[in-house]
């Protein structure tokens, strides 16, 4: 894809993955409900393929191209859960899938790569050595490489999550969602915005990592300097694409503390009986923390990924 989705594409796109994702439940709490005195609904991406959201993009990125893109494989650099995701997304297409890990990358997402059968490249903690060993293999390998979040299928894949949970729940105010490399919030804010004009999208992002609020408070995309926080899945650097897409669309980014994050974690775990990861506690941390004004409002909270190293709980360190 060379331009941003329409509506169109991401209805198409959630046609193709259909057979190979979970359309997630949305649950609901009425202690939160009672704690924020709003109607919050979870779409569970935390019970998703792979355990994260990020099956959806990764699936569309890689069953749409071309044959002849992806006879050498496909490739990425990720943290981890985008890394599953196009393992799993090139075993059900039968191609190599390359997959380069930074050295600190959760075991737990490590284990989940090496079980869709994707090759694994570690490499040095950074946006740069990233991108360079990915690079290094697609100039060996042919390999198409799929952007974990800068990609146009990727966003139009991460899209078909918002059309689920507002074909579910049609008359929300708000969605707040994530954010880290923009794909999620961008896709969401495409097809929500579409759905239901007067809807309201905000993204929501650790104060230690807090590039893509900078990029909307000065128009500017800003650079991600050393990312500080337990939320492993948005330490990345807002997309070009997706910024592209956000200073038109989005509502708003609040940023959230890391005491916020972990107690939203552990309040989720400890009320609604499911494990989230720290990525997804962001959202409810912002609301936690009196970030956005949700009284009496119908509100749809994007819950990312459920992929916990559980020998390293936030809580126990």
């Amino acid at each position: 894809m060379t331009s941003a989705p329409t509506l169109s594409d991401i209805r198409a796109a959630r046609e193709l993955i259909a057979p190979h994702i979970h359309r997630t439940p949305v649950l609901t709490s009425a202690t939160l409900n009672r704690e924020h005195g709003a109607e919050l609904f979870f779409k569970c991406e935390n019970l998703q393929k792979v355990g994260a959201f990020k099956a959806r993009g990764a699936t569309f990125a890689v069953l749409s191209a071309p044959e002849a893109d992806v006879r050498g494989g496909v490739v990425t650099h990720s943290s981890g859960n985008h890394a599953a995701a196009l393992a799993r997304a090139a075993s059900i297409r039968g191609v190599p899938g390359h997959i380069v890990m930074p050295s600190n990358a959760p075991k737990v997402k490590q284990d989940s790569v090496r079980r869709y059968g994707g090759q694994i490249t570690f490499c040095e903690p950074t946006i740069a050595a990233r991108e360079a060993a990915a690079a290094k293999i697609q100039a060996e390998t042919g390999a198409m490489l799929v952007h974990p979040y800068d990609d146009w299928a990727v966003i139009t894949g991460q899209g078909t999550c918002a059309v689920e949970l507002l074909e579910e729940i049609p008359d929300l105010d708000l969605i707040l969602a994530p954010v880290g490399g923009g794909g999620l919030t961008c896709g969401t804010s495409i097809a929500a915005k579409a759905l239901r004009p007067g809807i309201r999208v905000f993204g929501a992002e650790p104060a230690g990592a807090d590039d893509a609020f900078r990029s909307l408070q000065t128009g500017v995309r800003q650079p991600q300097d050393n990312p500080l926080t337990i939320a492993d899945g948005l330490r990345v650097a807002l997309g070009e694409k997706s910024f592209s897409v956000l200073t038109r669309l989005l509502d708003g980014i609040v940023t959230v503390s890391e005491d916020a994050i972990t107690s939203s974690m552990r309040h989720t775990w400890e009320v609604m009986k499911i494990i989230i990861e720290p990525s997804s506690a962001v959202p409810l941390g912002a609301l936690q923390e009196g970030k956005l004004d949700v009284s009496g409002k119908r509100v749809g909270i994007i819950l990312t990924g459920g992929n916990v190293d559980l020998d390293r709980l936030p809580w126990q360190h």
